[in-house]
């Protein structure tokens, strides 16, 4: 993307309370709305990505599929099956 399509999203100022208002357009154009969970990425001085939280976890997702055998979880759930139970 050139510098001139990511400046077409606007411009804003960072408040005494580290908070930014961005600018409609700019959430329009990157497919963003009110209530959307953000990851807050620091590409480096002066430079902040903001990324949908959806999207990083769909992007990862299945990423250690197959790392363990079938059945891996079967002795550690029949240990919860012997604990006695609280009370």
């Amino acid at each position: 993307m050139s510098e001139v399509q990511r400046l077409v999203g606007g411009r804003t100022r960072l408040s005494r309370k580290n908070q930014a208002t961005i600018p409609v357009a700019a959430l329009r154009d990157a497919g963003m709305q009110a209530g959307d969970d953000l990851v807050v990425e620091v590409d480096g001085p002066g430079r902040i990505t903001l990324k949908r939280f959806a999207d990083v976890v769909a992007q990862h997702a299945g990423a250690g599929k197959g790392d363990d055998g079938p059945g891996y979880l079967d002795r550690p759930r029949a240990e919860w099956d012997e604990r006695p139970a609280a009370g």
